[in-house]
């Protein structure tokens, strides 16, 4: 059938409105599409923001922006805490200084000397011993000594007496003289007169510690002595005592010496006033205490010989 005019109006008409209505609604499409990919994708929840972690020192703030821009918070300066101050410690007093004790007295006729008898004294004898080593023959010569009732004098160093304070103390319990023998027993001839003091005070004030007074008897270390070293312990308070025999024991066996050696020794030198030189200690070398074995013998045969004892008080009247 052959279409009429009309009927091709028609369709050109439908196919023109198709076509419009087509581009309309890819227009719309596009309008849509275009919207959904500017804006933001829907989030599940609430954004959570995580903390920076903290850093030793702050960081410059970044710049804000919005209304909190136009009014930022005052930057508060550091607190500055001022230190405490420390109470500083007070000078306590100044020490008071060490005043030796005074000396004891002794008669002025002994200055200058160096005593080898007890002058004026009669048939008596003192018996002295030395100690500057050890302390070996200390218990047979005191228990000689208590048995036969027989006082004698002892020269202690101050080493001798720190050592052995407990030694001390029986030689003065048991009524027996102290006397000083210097701190360490050098020989005093070398020594200036400072050193010398230091030596005789130093030994006094250790005796003294260890319960005896030493004043005011004092015997050079080896006998070294002269007028000067005399003088210096004479102002010092001290009357300066030697001997008239030494037993020699201090030898020892090693040396020769035997009991009989120091026996014959003290007889040997007997004479009204006699001072004994004897020792405490052991010998070095063979652990001899010859003195104090030889005591008991000592003892009677200057008993048989008629004579007495005394200590060195007798010097000093005592």
């Amino acid at each position: 059938m052959t279409p009429t005019p009309a009927g091709t109006a028609r369709r050109r008409s439908a196919a023109v409105l198709l076509t419009l209505v087509l581009l309309a609604l890819a227009v719309v499409i596009a309008v849509v599409i275009a919207g959904r990919a500017g804006s933001p994708p829907p989030s599940a929840g609430p954004a959570v923001i995580s903390p920076e972690p903290a850093t030793t020192s702050p960081s410059p703030a970044a710049p804000a922006t919005g209304p909190a821009a136009e009014s930022p918070e005052p930057v508060q300066p550091p607190v500055v805490v001022p230190p405490i101050p420390q109470p500083q410690p007070q000078p306590g007093p100044e020490p008071e200084p060490i005043t030796p004790p005074p000396s004891a007295p002794f008669p002025p006729s002994l200055r200058g000397q160096d005593l080898t008898v007890l002058p004026g004294a009669g048939n008596v004898v003192a018996l002295t011993f030395d100690a500057g080593a050890n302390a070996e023959g200390l218990p047979k010569i005191l228990s000689t000594l208590s048995t036969k009732g027989v006082p004698a004098t002892f020269f202690l160093t101050g080493t001798w007496a720190a050592s052995n304070p407990g030694g001390v103390g029986q030689i003065a319990a048991a009524g027996h003289r102290v006397a000083n023998h210097s701190l360490t027993h050098p020989g005093f001839t070398g020594l200036p007169d400072p050193l010398i003091a230091d030596q005789v005070r130093g030994a006094e004030q250790t005796i003294q510690a260890a319960g005896a007074d030493p004043r005011p008897f004092f015997r050079f270390p080896f006998g070294e002595r002269d007028a000067r070293t005399i003088a210096a312990v004479n102002d010092l308070g001290y009357v300066s005592v030697r001997w008239t025999v030494d037993t020699l024991g201090w030898k020892g066996t090693s040396g020769g010496i035997s009991t009989q050696t120091v026996t014959d020794r003290v007889l040997g030198g007997l004479q009204p006033g006699e001072i004994v030189l004897m020792h405490i200690g052991s010998n070095p070398d063979d652990g001899s205490t010859l003195d104090a074995d030889a005591l008991a013998q000592v003892i009677d045969r200057i008993s048989s010989a008629g004579y007495g004892f005394v200590t060195l008080d007798q010097l000093v009247g005592g």
